[in-house]
């Protein structure tokens, strides 16, 4: 059994996408990051960098002592290797996929993740900072769909790196994208958003920037204000 420690952000979507591909057990531990959840001491145990998400496996393999685990990449990564499943074995395939997924971590979701906090979170509209992460997410689609133009998947077979960038790619229209622009793209994104697991996945989650209100002050604060005294203070409250 796996404790996903999860919020619905796209980091934290692809472990949940990961585990309903592989049929893994797991067991969602909701962390409200609005709220502050992520600074708990128990949290900061598994997750030092007080971010989502964080796992821990009671059957890893070899057996011995349940492993905790912190940012999404090492994440999956570690998970495909425990379940023989979504990364090839061979040496160029598995070069292929890591490269990509890198690639996400360093890249697309860095920059996408900007370009989304200074569109819907930063309190003044800064057109400099708007039009850099807009250009610069365009920039990423554009090598994604040209990376896509001759092949199903990105390194060919459906696989982590897939996982890793599908949940990055949903939030298009608020990262002021159009994905008629990008055909290998959007042929790769409406198949995986068809895919059973994905349905799964997403059930029941929101659009994504999508609220009920605007965000608080106080939310502001956890979320975007964070220095490593208050981070600390708040992890020992």
């Amino acid at each position: 059994m796996i404790d996903l420690y999860f919020w619905p952000t796209p980091n934290g979507l692809k472990l949940k996408l990961f585990m309903e591909e592989s049929g893994l057990p797991y067991t969602i531990i909701p962390i409200n990051i609005g709220k502050g959840e992520q600074f708990q001491p128990e949290f900061l145990a598994i997750a030092p960098n007080n971010r989502i998400p964080a796992m821990v496996d009671h059957d890893p393999p070899g057996g011995g002592a349940p492993i905790s685990m912190f940012e999404s990449g090492a994440m999956l990564l570690y998970l495909a290797e425990k379940t023989g499943r979504f990364i090839p074995k061979d040496v160029r395939g598995r070069a292929e996929v890591l490269q990509w997924l890198f690639w996400q971590m360093a890249g697309l979701g860095p920059m996408a993740g900007q370009n989304g906090h200074f569109r819907a979170y930063a309190p003044e509209k800064i057109s400099y900072a708007i039009d850099r992460y807009t250009n610069e997410t365009h920039r990423l689609y554009s090598v994604l769909n040209h990376r896509l133009a001759d092949r199903p998947f990105i390194a060919g077979d459906y696989s982590i790196a897939d996982i890793a960038c599908y949940p990055w790619i949903v939030p298009y229209e608020r990262h002021g994208q159009n994905l008629a622009d990008f055909p290998h793209l959007k042929r790769w994104f409406e198949t995986i958003a068809a895919r059973p697991a994905t349905i799964r996945t997403y059930e029941g989650v929101g659009r994504p920037y999508e609220r009920s209100s605007p965000i608080s002050d106080e939310e502001r604060r956890i979320l975007f204000g964070q220095t490593e005294a208050g981070s600390l203070q708040r992890g020992q409250r």
